[in-house]
């Protein structure tokens, strides 16, 4: 079987086998979720590859970006999820360092490096920003939350850090 072939069907059996779970929380009887389950099993299963290709036409391997524009919008849209409101930070499930009063921001080159490339838990959002959205969220991040960092960076500053094959 071919290999993209058997990973849709491996994942069509994954969410068909979740949702008889689902389906028996709901209170479905145990026969009738194992029916359900042997039916989406068969279904699965009858995927060709050519039909597994057309499939896969929907979707693209390249990422959208963001389409958000200006410092604030994209520390709302993307930071805030991890370094809150405030920029403080959090730990928990995770440690998201704090970006208030963070004297790390100093050199703008710092956060420009773990925007582009990411940081120990951190993603990289250097294919999902341009190098405007870089620097106006840098820029936001180090003349907000008590960081007071006068020198602004611009996008021409971030076009050095994209590491090109």
């Amino acid at each position: 079987m071919h290999t993209l072939h058997r990973l849709c069907s491996a994942f069509a059996l994954a969410l068909g086998l979740s949702g008889a779970v689902l389906a028996q929380s709901q209170g479905m009887k145990t026969q009738d979720v194992k029916n359900l389950q042997t039916l989406q099993s068969a279904a699965v299963l009858s995927i060709s590859p050519a039909d597994t290709q057309a499939l896969m036409q929907n979707f693209s391997a390249v990422r959208p970006r963001f389409s958000q524009s200006g410092g604030e919008t994209l520390y709302q849209a993307i930071c805030q999820g991890c370094h809150m409101v405030k920029g403080e930070g959090a730990k928990g499930a995770g440690f998201y360092p704090a970006l208030a009063s963070n004297p790390k921001l100093a050199a703008a080159a710092y956060p420009t490096s773990v925007v582009m490339n990411g940081l120990h838990g951190m993603p990289s959002f250097a294919s999902k920003l341009s190098d405007e959205q870089i620097a106006d969220v840098v820029n936001y991040v180090r003349s907000n939350f008590g960081n007071q960092y006068p020198d602004k960076l611009s996008a021409a500053d971030v076009k050095p850090f994209r590491v090109t094959p």
